[in-house]
This record gives structure tokens, C-alpha cells and sequence, in this order.
């Protein structure tokens, strides 16, 4: 317990003494809201083949393969809730302390939790696209159309393929919000790193390029990372429980 309290008190001064804070979370942050990590033995990457985005453009059994992964992983992710950590970053951005959250998750728990400035690197399953006129829906309607059985939607406008606006593998990064978290992150002088493996490419870079910039680093993480050794301040053990403890201080 000391070794927690000191860690505790350790966080609330770099924040108190932080003028500009920022925060990037991973998949670890969600998981205590209820959504399991994709990569995680049993998890959807592990009983679904993974669908590329040229895959899913030119073949229908690639897309049903696709949808059938998200046919499950959709109420998910709709039935999560925001907790404690999502909630206490969203508290600080309102205080003024906090400036941004960069994620690679696309659960939009940031946003129900409160929070103004995110930045999806990975988009978000919150709202699905037709690729070809753009119109938009909540992903609900999508859903909807997968428990009917309809697992190759198509656009009632065009025809077009509807995709989940988020990130496939073979797609490209959404320019805009890489520079927008790579400008965060050079920013500010104190990033909380919550949740994530940072083995992904380029968005791992961004905690990096924080600390390249003279950023000291909270790393709140179950498991190691290569990054580790950066880190102002290593915890090991439930973000949600460390940042309602630090809030408490704060």
C-alpha cells in the first residue's frame, strides 16, 4: 500500500505542476467497462480471420466474414459504459488541466464519459459510412439490418458498400487526426499513457514523440511495454481505481 500511496502522490504533483496535460489510452482503458481486448486469448481477433480493407471492397464472403465479427462485437461495445478513468480524465480536461485525449479505441466511451477534444486514430463503431455517396448512420441501424441476417448491407441511396467509420487493416490513417494527436502530444509537457500495448503502428509513436518533446510520461498499465523505461512514473494495476485515487488528491 505504500508503494501505491507513493505512486498516488507522485501523480498528482506531476499533474499539479503540469501546464499543459494530454492523454492516450489503448484498449486496456476499456476493458474495465466491460469490453474485452481484441487481442486477448478468445477475443475476436482470435475466432475471426481478420478481413482487410481490399478484402472487404472486392469479395462478398470477405464482408460476410467481416460482419459476422461485427455483428457481435457492436452490442458490445453499445452496452459499455464509461468508468472511472474515463470519467476522471474527463474531469480534468473540465478543470482545464487536461487538453486532449488521443485513443485507439473506437468504443466512444471518451465521449460518454464527458470529454470534448478526442482524437479517434482508429475512428469510431459509433456510426457506419457508405463508401461510395457517404451517407451516414448510427450504427444501431446497421445492426439492426445483421440480426435480420442481412450481413452484406448496402447503401439504400446508391448501393454502395457500408463500412463502420473506423481504421480496417490496409487503410490508411486519417491524416488530419495523426497530425492533430502528434501536434497534442508535442505539446504538452505531461502525458498519462493509459491501457495500451503500444505495439501499433504509428499510433505507439505518439507517447514517444511526447517524450522526444520534453514530456514526462505516466504509463498506467497492466502489462509491460517496450516503453516502459520512459516513463516518469510506472503503475502497474486498475487505471480505474489509480485515477479515482489521484482525483481524490487532485
Amino acid at each position: 500500500m505504500a508503494v501505491i500511496r507513493e505512486q498516488i502522490d507522485t501523480a498528482v504533483k506531476l499533474i499539479r505542476s503540469a501546464e499543459t496535460c494530454a492523454a492516450f489510452s489503448g484498449a486496456g482503458i476499456s476493458t474495465e467497462s466491460g469490453l474485452a481486448d481484441f487481442r486477448s486469448p478468445g477475443g475476436l481477433w482470435d475466432r475471426y480471420r481478420i478481413v482487410t480493407h481490399p478484402e472487404f471492397l472486392r469479395s462478398k464472403e470477405a464482408r460476410l466474414e467481416y460482419w459476422r465479427m461485427r455483428r457481435e462485437l457492436i452490442p458490445a461495445i453499445l452496452n459499455a459504459r464509461p468508468n472511472r478513468a474515463h470519467e476522471v480524465l474527463a474531469e480534468l480536461e473540465q478543470s482545464g488541466k487536461l487538453h486532449g485525449v488521443i485513443t485507439q479505441n473506437i468504443d466512444g466511451l471518451h465521449q460518454a464519459a464527458g470529454s470534448k477534444n478526442v482524437m479517434e486514430l482508429h475512428g469510431t463503431n459509433r456510426t457506419a459510412s457508405c463508401l461510395s455517396c457517404g451517407k451516414q448512420w448510427p450504427i444501431e441501424d446497421i445492426q439492426q439490418l445483421l440480426e435480420t441476417g442481412d450481413l452484406d448491407p448496402h447503401c439504400d441511396l446508391c448501393d454502395g458498400l457500408i463500412n463502420p467509420d473506423t481504421v480496417s487493416f490496409g487503410q490508411s490513417m486519417p491524416e488530419d487526426v495523426m497530425n492533430a494527436a502528434f501536434q497534442a502530444a508535442q505539446n504538452c509537457d505531461l502525458l498519462l499513457m493509459i491501457g495500451s500495448s503500444l505495439e501499433v503502428q504509428p499510433a505507439a509513436s505518439v507517447p514517444i514523440a511526447a517524450y522526444q518533446n520534453g514530456a514526462k510520461l505516466i504509463f498506467i498499465n497492466k502489462t509491460e511495454t517496450a516503453s516502459d523505461d520512459l516513463a516518469e512514473l510506472l503503475v502497474r494495476g486498475s487505471a480505474g481505481d489509480f485515477m479515482a485515487a489521484v482525483m481524490e488528491e487532485f
